[in-house]
């Protein structure tokens, strides 16, 4: 049975509120809509969803205030704004402080469900990666627990035949990202520097990636964003937003922000990772 991915909507316009449900559901979504922050409070408690639609200009609590409270209580929830061009730059600062993508009003239907599906399909692949790796490891200490003795008697042969024909272990060189004193496990998502573990937001983590993926040449704003999000920006945007990201990022590695040694801003052009 297909995965029915669960979205949730949260706008005091009703008849956007409609819309969108229509929209979503007609394309297989699962769909709750709430009109305030504090509707949509309880729908959150009662989740779990994949993502959601959150409009900026609300009564009660504005949509940037409503999104640090989301993104402080479901990191990994992925939020979509939704924004007129009266208020682009609150759009902007909450890409800053968390959302993945924002919408313009009016908005079209295939430009909704066209950003829906490659979100989903993001924020699928490291939850899959996790899932698979997390399998592999319980079948691995499964066969260590049923193999015990035949796994120590292995080993004593082994150390007999002496160092020289002894066999390396296999580690599949795509799951690892290592740049000097920082190590990426691309399946469990996790950061080591100098061996001690980094925890990171996922978008935040995506921007690690793509900058060691570059490192050491340098990484504009607008590919930042757009291999990091997945959209391409104007460049004064992609500078917006990826500085954000890297002030996140320069907080969790350097040990002085304002003199850092690992992402060093390259100026009029970008950031550069230094390992």
């Amino acid at each position: 049975m297909a995965l029915v991915h669960s979205i949730l909507v949260v706008d005091d316009e009703l008849h956007l509120r409609r819309s969108l449900m229509l929209i979503l559901q007609r394309a297989g979504y699962q769909v709750t809509v709430a009109g305030s922050a504090r509707e949509a409070r309880h729908y959150l408690q009662a989740g779990p969803f994949d993502l959601v639609f959150l409009d900026l200009k609300m009564p009660e609590v504005d949509g940037v205030t409503f999104l640090t409270e989301i993104r402080a209580q479901y990191p990994e929830l992925p939020v979509l704004i939704l924004t007129a061009h009266a208020t682009l730059e609150s759009a902007m600062e909450a890409v800053r402080q968390g959302a993945r993508d924002y919408l313009l009003k009016p908005i079209m239907p295939h430009a909704i469900l066209e950003r829906v599906a490659k979100i989903l399909e993001a924020q699928a692949r490291p939850r899959r990666q996790r899932e698979i790796t997390a399998q592999i490891d319980n079948l691995v200490g499964e066969l260590k627990r049923l193999d015990g003795t035949a796994h120590s008697s292995d080993k004593s042969e082994r150390a007999d035949h002496g160092a020289a024909n002894s066999e390396p272990a296999v580690v599949a060189p795509e799951r690892y990202l290592q740049r000097g004193k920082i190590t990426l496990d691309l399946h469990t998502r996790r950061v080591l520097l100098r061996d001690q573990q980094i925890l990171l937001p996922p978008v935040t983590f995506d921007y690690l990636v793509t900058l060691m993926r570059h490192s050491p040449n340098p990484v504009s704003y607008e590919t930042l964003v757009e291999e990091s999000q997945g959209f391409r920006v104007s460049r004064a945007e992609a500078r917006e937003i990826a500085r954000g990201r890297i002030h996140a990022l320069r907080k969790a590695l350097e040990a002085d922000q304002r003199h850092p040694e690992f992402v060093i801003t390259v100026r009029d052009v970008g950031y550069n990772l230094v390992t």
